[in-house]
């Protein structure tokens, strides 16, 4: 298990003491993969890049691999760091070697023997679909490809942890998806944990078990992803989910629709896990007196499970309409009236 305990992190600038870290407790379980998200200057990549000492804390405590990171220095800092592999937004990667050189280049410095280092390259290729580009040049490959050497070259010293800093945020949707699937299949294979910065809910959404959300230094809300999606505490929490559950699109829709429908209620349901996946409108249909018309909604996969939101207008007398929101209360469906007649 990862611990953080009361971690500070002061900088000093021209203007004064800044603080980029406050005060951050966590514990992150052996195999997790755990997302940290906030928005630029909340200081999440201050706090990853503690984790392999890259930065020091100016107070607290980081067990990891077995060590306080923040107390070993030297040969020891080195040793620890073989097991705590580091991905990176725009790659670093050595543009005059090839992407076999480039993975190979940890373990030339852990002075692996050259017959090891091909083999353990070799599989590392395999690993992250690399077959046939062994011989490329950075400035050959694709962004995904880039990332994916990025990726073989952390693993290469068999790390038991791998931090993860904006590692999607210079990819395109598709490409980000992509390298998000073979994320979660190096953790499934290789058992390893991953610790995952980003500003994007989508790919919290899509790969983390449980997340914790940054804010001006501190960790304001933490928990499993989908009780983050199902009930967001803070106000910063709830604008990340909305990237995901309430889109631009999806706001003018609803506010077009305000206007359409004078009468009655519009609604928004939420479904959790099961849920989601059950025909409870279609029985509120068939039950209820009052009428019902869909207007939009999606289901949204977490890694634990679906989230879904649809908004209905509902219509008829109040007793109705009130039995209609009941019935969906009484199935595990949240409810939140979004305006009224």
């Amino acid at each position: 298990m990862i611990s953080v305990q009361n971690v500070k992190k002061i900088f000093q600038s021209k203007s004064g003491k800044i603080t980029a870290v406050d005060n951050v407790n966590l514990e992150i379980n052996d195999g997790e993969i755990f997302g940290v998200i906030g928005y630029s200057g909340a200081g999440k990549s201050t706090l990853i890049r503690m984790f392999n000492g890259l930065e020091l804390p100016t107070s607290g405590s980081l067990n990891i691999v077995g060590k306080d990171i923040a107390k070993i220095r030297g040969a020891e800092l080195r040793k620890a760091r073989q097991e705590i592999g580091m991905i990176f937004q725009h790659f670093n990667l050595l543009w005059s070697r090839t992407v076999r050189e480039n993975i190979a280049f940890p373990l030339e410095i852990a002075k692996v023997p050259r017959s090891k280092r091909k083999q353990r390259v070799d599989e590392l290729i395999k690993l992250v679909g690399l077959e046939g580009r062994e011989d490329s040049y950075p400035s050959q490959l694709s962004g995904g490809q880039k990332q994916r050497v990025g990726i073989a070259r952390a693993l290469a010293n068999n790390p038991k942890v791998l931090l993860c800093d904006e590692a999607t945020s210079a990819l395109d949707p598709e490409t980000t998806d992509a390298i998000l699937d073979l994320l979660v299949d190096i953790n499934k294979k290789l058992g390893l944990t991953i610790i995952l910065i980003t500003h994007e809910m989508h790919v919290i959404q899509k790969i983390c078990h449980r997340v914790a959300v940054m804010e001006e230094g501190n960790i304001v809300e933490i928990g499993s992803v989908l009780d983050i999606f199902q009930n967001p505490q803070e106000s910063i929490t709830k604008r990340f989910v909305g990237q995901v559950i309430e889109t631009e699109e999806t706001k003018e829709t609803i506010a077009n629709l305000l206007g359409k429908f004078p009468q009655g209620k519009i609604v928004k349901l939420t479904f959790i896990g099961e849920a989601a996946e059950q025909p409870i409108i279609t029985r509120l249909i068939k039950e209820s007196n009052a009428t019902i018309n869909i207007l939009q909604g999606n289901i949204s996969q977490t890694h634990d499970g679906a989230y879904g939101t649809l908004f209905i207008h509902l219509d008829g007398t109040e007793q109705e309409i009130t039995t209609a929101i009941q019935f969906l209360r009484n199935h595990q469906v949240g409810v939140e009236v979004v305006a009224n007649d």
